[in-house]
């Protein structure tokens, strides 16, 4: 089977929506994921907790926010994957000619492309969190940590 795709990325087949000119919501990126993945193509489908080292910068003056994760908690990390296309609302995955909606898929491709991933903490620095799990582009914007549930933190 012969892959093709055009010189914008679309595959055979993929409908694209148009781009609305509002936006409703206010996000603010609080610091940067570092990983090994220079680019999408080397990034895991889905992060693995014996995945490799990724390093999660917080931007001041979002750092005092960090009390409380320890070594061995489990965090969801949201980030924005910003390298991806916002504008499908079909998508022929690698290439297989059967078209899935996008909210069908965890493909980046999204029309507000939020990513959330389950790491393991490795270590706590004044400035930063070492995990393992992520599945994301180096330099990925940061949205937000939130601690996985806890009895004793709920």
């Amino acid at each position: 089977m012969t892959q093709t795709t055009t010189s914008d990325g679309i595959r055979p087949g993929e409908v694209i929506a148009a781009l609305p000119e509002r936006t409703d919501a206010r996000l603010v990126y609080i610091g940067r994921i570092r990983t090994p993945f220079r680019s999408r193509k080397e990034c895991p489908r889905r992060g693995e907790p014996d995945g490799p080292l990724c390093t999660i910068e917080i931007d001041e003056p979002w750092r005092p926010a960090l009390k409380g994760i320890t070594p061995g908690t489990r965090l969801q990390v949201l980030y924005w994957m910003h390298l991806a296309r916002r504008d499908l609302v079909q998508q022929n995955v690698e290439h297989k000619g059967a078209l899935h909606g996008t909210f069908s898929l965890r493909s980046p491709v999204r029309p507000n492309p939020i990513a959330s991933s389950v790491a393991d903490v490795v270590s706590v620095a004044e400035t930063s969190v070492t995990v393992r799990g992520l599945d994301c582009v180096d330099g990925t914007p940061l949205l937000d940590l939130k601690r996985e549930s806890c009895a004793a933190h709920d």
